[in-house]
C-alpha cells in the first residue's frame, strides 16, 4: 500500500496508528492514513499560532505563495494525485482531474482578489475606514464527495485574509488531501497550511480546540449542529456550509426532452453525491409522462463502473453506510406506492454501485422526497398549479439551491426568486464559480463561501478612525 503522512508545522509527520482507506469501486481497503493523535494535533495549532504573525504580515507574499500553489496543482492535475482521489472516492477518473484543477483555479482567483477596504468618511472632522483583519487560526472540516475543491473553498480565502489553518478531511477520503499538504510543503511557509486526518473524534477535538478562531466546515447538518455547540462556548465563529434538498421545478412551457437531460445531469452530477444537486422534481401534469420516460432513457443509458476505467460516467457511492441510505430511501419509497421507471436496485458485484434510479408516483411525506438522498436517486412529483409547487418546494427545513426551467425565462426567474434558497438557478443548476456566493437558508447553513463575501467571513471587521481635529 501507498504511504501518506501529514503536515505539520511543514514536515512530513508519521503517526503510531493508522485507518483503513476503503476504494469504493471495490469495498476492500486499499490504503492505510495517518491517525492524528491529540499531542500531534496541539503540534499543528501550535504551527499555524507560530506562523501566523509573520504570515499576516505581509499580503504581497502571501498572493504570491498562492499563485505558486495554484500552478503546483494544476500541474499535479494530470498526474498521480487524480487517481488517489479516484481511488479513495469513486468518481470516474476525468472528474477527479476536473476537481484538481478546480481547486487550482479557486487559489488562483483568491490570489487576485482585493481585500475589502473602505472609506466612510474623509472630511475636515476625520477619515474613518473599515478595513479586514485576519481572524488567526482557523479550523477546517471538509467532506468526502469533493475533498480537494471544497478544501480550496477554505485555504485560498482563509490564506489571503492572513490566517493560518489546520485541515482535517474525511476519514472516507483522506488520501488525495494529505497529498496537497505534502505538494504545497515547499511553496507555504511552515505551519501557514497543516493537515492532519482521523476520524470522528479528531473533528470534536479540532472544534473544542483553545486555539481557532474559527471553524468552516462543510458536511451534513447533524454534525453541523455538534460543530456549532462545540465552537459556542468559546465564542468561535463559524462557517457552516450544510445539506441541501434542492427542488427543480419544470414550468409548463418547458421541453420535456431539452429539461430531462440537464435535469439528469444536475442531479447526479458526482453520483447525486453533491449539496446542491437537484434532489426533487416538480413537474405539471401536462408534461409529467413525458418527462419522466425521458429521464428514465437517460439513466439506462449510462455507464456505471470502476472511476479508472475507461468510460466510466458514473461510479459508486463513496461509502458503505452512504450506500445503505440510499438503498432505504429507494425501498421505503417503493413500498409506499412508488415505481421505478428506471434502477430501483443496487449493481451485483463488489463495491457500492447503484442503479441509476428515477421514482415516480411518489410525493411529500415519503421519505426521499422529505430528506436528502445524497445519492443516485430522484424522485419526480406531480403538480397541476405553479403556486402549489413553490409552496411545496419551500415547505422543509433545508434551502440550499433551487432550480426553475421553462421557455420564458423572465417568467421562470420571477418564480425562481421566490425559492427560500441561498441560489436560485433559472434554466441551469450547480453552476458555481469562485467569484459566486454560495450557502444556505434555514437548515441547510451559517455563513457563505467564495467571492468577496467568502473573504470576508474569513476576517474580523475593524474600524481605523483618524481625527484630524
Amino acid at each position: 500500500m501507498p504511504e501518506f503522512t501529514m503536515t505539520i508545522g511543514g514536515a512530513a509527520v508519521e503517526t503510531t496508528a493508522v485507518f483503513d482507506v476503503i476504494n469504493p469501486a471495490t469495498g476492500s481497503p486499499h490504503a492505510a492514513a495517518p491517525d492524528c493523535s491529540r499531542a500531534q494535533l496541539d503540534a499543528a495549532f501550535d504551527a499555524a499560532a507560530t506562523a501566523y504573525p509573520a504570515w499576516r504580515s505581509d499580503e504581497a507574499a502571501r498572493r504570491t505563495a498562492l499563485k505558486a500553489a495554484a500552478d503546483v496543482l494544476m500541474a499535479a492535475a494530470g498526474g498521480d494525485l487524480a487517481e488517489t482521489l479516484t481511488a479513495e472516492q469513486g468518481k470516474p477518473l476525468q472528474d477527479a482531474r476536473f476537481e484538481v484543477m478546480g481547486a487550482a483555479i479557486w487559489l488562483q482567483y483568491f490570489a487576485d482578489l482585493e481585500i475589502p477596504r473602505e472609506v466612510i468618511q474623509d472630511d475636515d472632522r476625520a477619515k474613518v475606514e473599515v478595513v479586514r483583519r485576519p481572524l488567526g487560526v482557523v479550523a477546517a472540516i471538509t467532506p468526502w464527495n469533493f475533498p480537494l475543491v471544497l478544501a480550496a473553498w477554505k485555504i485560498a480565502p482563509a490564506l489571503l485574509a492572513g490566517n493560518t489553518l489546520v485541515l482535517k478531511p474525511s476519514p472516507y477520503t483522506p488520501l488525495a488531501t494529505l497529498k496537497v499538504g505534502e505538494l504545497l510543503r515547499d511553496v507555504l511557509p511552515p505551519g501557514v497550511l497543516n493537515v492532519v486526518s482521523g476520524g470522528d473524534d479528531l473533528g470534536a477535538w479540532m472544534t473544542s480546540h483553545p486555539v481557532p478562531r474559527k471553524i468552516s466546515f462543510t458536511g451534513s447538518i447533524e454534525t453541523g449542529k455538534k460543530v456549532a455547540a462545540a465552537a459556542a462556548p468559546d465564542l468561535k465563529r463559524t462557517t457552516l456550509e450544510l445539506g441541501g434538498n434542492d427542488p427543480a421545478i419544470v414550468l409548463d412551457d418547458a421541453d420535456p426532452a431539452v429539461v430531462a437531460n440537464k435535469v439528469f445531469d444536475q442531479a447526479f452530477a458526482n453520483n447525486g453525491q453533491v449539496c446542491s444537486a437537484i434532489k426533487r422534481v416538480y413537474v405539471p401534469e401536462r408534461l409529467y409522462d413525458d418527462v419522466v420516460e425521458a429521464l428514465a432513457a437517460k439513466a439506462r443509458s449510462v455507464k456505471v463502473g470502476n472511476g479508472l476505467e475507461e468510460g466510466v460516467q458514473y461510479g459508486p457511492i463513496n461509502n458503505r453506510p452512504q450506500y445503505e441510505r440510499v438503498q432505504e430511501l429507494v425501498a421505503d419509497a417503493l413500498a409506499n406506492g412508488g415505481r421505478a421507471a428506471a434502477g430501483g436496485a443496487p449493481i451485483d458485484g463488489p463495491g457500492y454501485f447503484f442503479a441509476p434510479t428515477i421514482l415516480t408516483d411518489v410525493a411529500e411525506g415519503v421519505r426521499i422526497v422529505d430528506e436528502e438522498q445524497f445519492g443516485p436517486a430522484l424522485p419526480v412529483l406531480r403538480y397541476t398549479d405553479v403556486e402549489d409547487a413553490v409552496a411545496r418546494a419551500n415547505a422543509t427545513d433545508f434551502g440550499l439551491s433551487g432550480s426553475v426551467w421553462g421557455t420564458d425565462a423572465d417568467r421562470a426567474a420571477e418564480v425562481a426568486e421566490r425559492l427560500e434558497c441561498g441560489t436560485a438557478w433559472v434554466n441551469t443548476h450547480l453552476a458555481l464559480a469562485p467569484h459566486q456566493p454560495f450557502g444556505g437558508f434555514k437548515w441547510s447553513g451559517i455563513g457563505v463561501e467564495n467571492g468577496t463575501w467568502g473573504l470576508v467571513g474569513f476576517t474580523e471587521t475593524q474600524v481605523v478612525h483618524r481625527a484630524k481635529r
